[in-house]
């Protein structure tokens, strides 16, 4: 009884597997795309290589988008040991292009086409020789790889290839499906994805969905120039306001968060480096410190503003190796408006905040003042011009003895030692400003 249930047992599993190495996944390459497109499809392709999937099926219906991302996708497929499958349903223009002619076999349909694959801002504009040889290249070795026209491929970046008998100088190469067929940069022509599958001999194998999850959906969001703009103004704003407010709280939070939500989201896919990341929380911290450690604004706080934006704008760049003017002007488009937006909109929120119904929740509406009592801070002005002795080092913040009183300071300079001669030179707030005196 236990051996045939063992038996039963083997053999179901020998059954699972054959089914599930019968499987084809699908890939959706539609809309634009970005670099959370790219780690849909890594994902969808270490699932398929994990299930020993038969075949990995590529449906394409896309515009183009990053360059960055295409090559990353087009390394996935290239690399993968699963034949993979494209099946141009509509359009695969500019970087679906590349995408799909990294497969093994591509299917499409009659009225879809393929090429136009010069690389372009998001005005259109032609990017430079550089980045228009890098392409070139780029789409010469995927066709050369997967073993079609490299000189096709390459018309289909460069207009001034001539292809004879396809395309005259001054063109780019796209091709209907038709064509595509005639010259052979496609295998299969077919009405729809089903009887492709029917011809490739897939027909009969289940099909697996593979949907984007929560997560590559939220990155996709969150690198939208749009929302990247104000997840920026957000942050920078959020930090602006704890700056000129006492203590910790709510704005400063809701700003963290959406500083970590936009650097987290770019380093997914790709487009902050650590250095960056690293580049702005150092700017914050020069920052801080330059406003509640040392007096007056000086080096440290002007560094702090410059490596701040400097992040956010090398961020937005993405890849240095191949940067085009467009996306060097785009980046300073948004950072420049990034900064406009978060200036008035703390300006006008100062100035006109306190007089709303939601500031008088949140906030005493009553003023308390000196001359009836209220006393918010010690009054230290009398104690301008004493000299006393520094009772701690002072880097720059410590301790001091005047007359008998421990009070706290803040040496004007730089490091002051210990039982040093100081004078009281000013005050602000809660903070005695001092600096050496000589013996």
């Amino acid at each position: 009884m236990m051996k045939n249930l063992l038996l039963t047992i083997v053999c179901g599993m020998f059954m699972l597997s054959g089914s599930l190495s019968a499987q084809v996944y699908r890939v959706d390459i539609s809309d634009m795309i970005d670099g959370g497109l790219a780690l849909y499809v890594k994902r969808v392709i270490e699932e398929a290589e994990a299930n020993n999937a038969r075949a990995l099926l590529v449906e394409v219906n896309t515009f183009g988008g990053e360059l960055q991302a295409a090559t990353e996708i087009r390394d996935q497929l290239l690399a993968t040991e699963i034949p993979t499958y494209a099946f141009i349903n509509q359009r695969a223009i500019s970087a679906g292009a590349l995408i799909t002619l990294a497969c093994d076999t591509i299917g499409i349909t009659p009225a879809s086409t393929i090429g136009a694959a010069t690389a372009v801002d998001m005005q259109g504009v032609k990017a430079s020789e550089k980045i228009i040889s890098y392409t070139r290249s780029e789409m010469r070795s995927t066709a050369e790889a997967t073993g079609r026209n490299p000189k096709i491929a390459e018309a289909m970046v460069d207009e001034e290839l001539e292809i004879e008998g396809l395309s005259e100088k001054g063109k780019l190469v796209t091709l209907t499906g038709t064509e595509a067929i005639e010259w052979k940069m496609a295998d299969v022509e077919a009405s729809s994805v089903r009887k492709f599958m029917d011809k490739v001999g897939l027909g009969d194998e289940e099909i697996v969905n593979v949907e984007p999850n929560w997560a590559e959906r939220l990155v996709r969001i969150l690198t939208h120039p749009e929302i990247s703009v104000a997840l920026m103004m957000l942050g920078l704003g959020g930090l602006f306001f704890e700056v000129k407010s006492p203590g910790w709280g709510v704005p400063g939070t809701v700003g963290m968060v959406c500083l970590g939500l936009f650097f987290g989201s770019h380093y997914l896919v790709n487009l902050a480096n650590s250095w960056e990341i690293i580049l702005f929380f150092l700017g914050a911290f020069l920052l801080i410190l330059e406003i509640f450690i040392i007096p007056g604004f000086g080096i440290p706080g002007i560094l702090g503003v410059l490596l701040m934006v400097g992040s956010l704008y090398f961020s937005l760049i993405g890849s240095l190796d191949f940067v085009t003017g467009a996306q060097l002007d785009s980046a300073t488009r948004r950072v420049a408006l990034v900064l406009l937006l978060t200036v008035v909109a703390s300006v006008l929120f100062f100035k006109y905040g306190p007089k709303t119904k939601v500031w008088s929740r949140i906030a005493l509406a009553d003023e308390q003042k000196a001359d009836e009592g209220y006393v918010a801070t010690p009054d230290y002005t009398e104690f301008i011009g004493k000299t006393g002795v520094a009772s701690s080092p002072l880097r720059p913040a410590g301790t001091g003895m005047f007359d008998g009183k421990r009070l706290d300071v803040v040496s004007e300079g730089g490091f002051i030692n210990e039982d040093s001669p100081i004078e009281i030179i000013g005050v602000e707030g809660y903070r005695l400003i001092v600096r050496a005196k000589e013996a």
